[in-house]
């Protein structure tokens, strides 16, 4: 079966499974929409906090801008431990010859994506699938459950977050005032951390220069002098990670 009848077959079983989908689960109702990417958990809700909490594997994403399709397992950004699930899909093209399978991205158009989706919960199995959109991407994500509110998983998604303008919401990080993504500056840690790692309740991501360091340590700790000299603010978990990569060269 050449690639257009295969994905022209699961689209039109997607359509069936997706109209069960949003039906039982009254998945138009919500209004708004949040997904946490370190637990692949999206969180549908209302203004009157009517909400619906539900597990994902994201599937790729699409560019309205460049008209551009990326799979997650090639998106470096994509920061769901589970997304490497969809290599299944792309060894599922190696093994069938379905180029539009196997190329991380490529040029497209909306009409790809739900042939992607269609194919990735034909492959990966899930209960329906849900597009996540913004001003300038969509996301497609694969559900693959229904969580309860006082699951371990939705009560770490409800868990203190703060808001990045470029991230989204996120869990809290620390850094001293001298770490930026200009040139690197060492990255000293209160611990050694991983994307998306749990943490213990009375954790946080925390970090600071080499110069910090320096002064810390004549300090015999976090002094007063220390901590004024080090400024330590806010960010969100993304921008942490983003700064110890670059910060470590």
């Amino acid at each position: 079966m050449d690639y257009e009848q295969f994905a022209d077959k699961k689209c039109r079983e997607l359509m069936q499974i997706q109209e069960r989908f949003m039906e039982q689960l009254s998945i138009s109702s919500y209004q708004h929409w949040y997904y946490d990417a370190e637990l692949a958990l999206l969180r549908l809700y209302n203004d009157d906090i009517d909400q619906l909490y539900l597990k994902y594997i994201p599937i790729g994403t699409f560019s309205l801008t460049s008209e551009t399709w990326m799979w997650s397992w090639f998106n470096d950004h994509s920061f769901e431990p589970n997304k490497n699930s969809t290599l299944d899909v792309m060894e599922f093209g190696l093994e069938n010859d379905y180029p539009k399978l196997t190329a991380g991205t490529f040029s497209g158009d909306e009409f790809d994506c739900w042939e992607f989706t269609a194919i990735s919960l034909a492959t990966l199995g899930g209960i329906g699938v849900y597009r996540a959109p913004s001003e300038k991407l969509q996301s497609y994500l694969l559900i693959t459950a229904v969580l309860d509110e006082n699951s371990r998983e939705v009560i770490h998604f409800n868990q203190a977050k703060v808001k990045c303008k470029i991230h989204g919401r996120s869990r809290p990080a620390f850094v001293c005032q001298h770490l930026n993504l200009e040139y690197p500056k060492g990255f000293e840690e209160a611990f050694e951390t991983y994307k998306g790692m749990e943490l213990g309740e009375d954790d946080d991501f925390q970090a600071w220069c080499d110069e910090c360091e320096k002064v810390r340590i004549r300090n015999n700790g976090w002094s007063e002098y220390a901590e004024e000299f080090a400024k330590i603010k806010l960010v969100c978990e993304y921008c942490y990670f983003e700064l110890k990569s670059f910060n470590c060269r």
